[in-house]
């Protein structure tokens, strides 16, 4: 089967399941909803943070503050993607038309990462003229230094996290076991690696917290990380291509 007639499979499988299509639409829907309200409460209390904290003040970051539980559904719909023809057994009618499947697998994930790069990048503008917009005065512009970075970055740490869910589901197969490590994982054992301080130095390593970076334009007064914005994407990028490349190693080598 030619690339080109896979890749309307792939298409044709994912737009067919409806929870796939629906945990897209539950990304954005946080993501924007989360960052809008965060933003209100922080126009609301603005007069009365510290100084330091009014000067180190991050307009653009602070409408992605919904992005934290946004990634949630990216992360399962990175996995239903992959998990769903485990679990239904589908697997092995796909890879018998696909023997190829170095060839399967990328078309797998270049279908959905697409559809997670377009859901991300309208859901980072949206989430950003909202968040504004609702801010005010104390808001920032597109125009604004580091700005369209930042907006543009939202996007791409979306789909990377998708895609990264989707190299570990690869791995993994069934969709408990993947969500039942990609969940606690990000939720719980990065945010204490990387709020205490015995082990701040490993957790800026992890994914979310180096790729979140590029969503910041304005640097705290406590981040010490000894990478910038595309730099902390591009730790989250090897994170990728770690999970995708094992993925397509264990597919290949071991039975549907």
């Amino acid at each position: 089967m030619a690339a080109a007639d896979v890749l309307r499979s792939e298409w044709t499988k994912i737009r067919s399941v409806r929870s796939t299509v629906w945990t897209l639409g539950l990304a954005a829907v946080v993501t924007i909803a989360l960052g809008a309200l965060i933003s209100v409460f922080t126009k609301s209390q603005f007069a009365e943070l510290p100084p330091q904290d009014r000067l180190t003040f991050d307009p653009t970051f602070v409408s992605f503050a919904g992005t934290g539980l946004g990634q949630l559904a990216m992360i399962v719909f990175g996995v239903l993607v992959v998990s769903n023809e485990y679990s239904t057994g589908m697997i092995r009618a796909s890879l018998s038309a696909v023997p190829q499947r170095g060839t399967f697998l990328f078309c797998k994930l270049a279908v959905a990462t697409a559809l997670a790069l377009l859901t991300g990048l309208v859901t980072s503008f949206v989430t950003f003229f909202l968040g504004q917009a609702l801010l005010g005065e104390y808001g920032a512009s597109l125009g604004d230094a580091g700005v369209l970075r930042a907006v543009t970055g939202g996007g791409l740490y979306m789909a990377l996290i998708a895609l990264f869910s989707m190299g570990v589901a690869t791995m993994l197969r069934g969709p408990m076991v993947s969500l039942g490590i990609l969940m606690p994982f990000f939720f719980l054992v990065s945010n204490i690696l990387g709020n205490v301080p015995a082990t701040r130095k490993i957790g800026q390593y992890l994914p979310d917290q180096a790729g979140s970076r590029v969503m910041q334009v304005v640097s705290r007064p406590d981040d010490m990380a000894p990478y910038g914005p595309w730099g902390g994407l591009g730790i989250l990028l090897l994170w990728v291509i770690a999970a995708v490349a094992g993925g397509r190693l264990l597919l290949k080598r071991r039975d549907a």
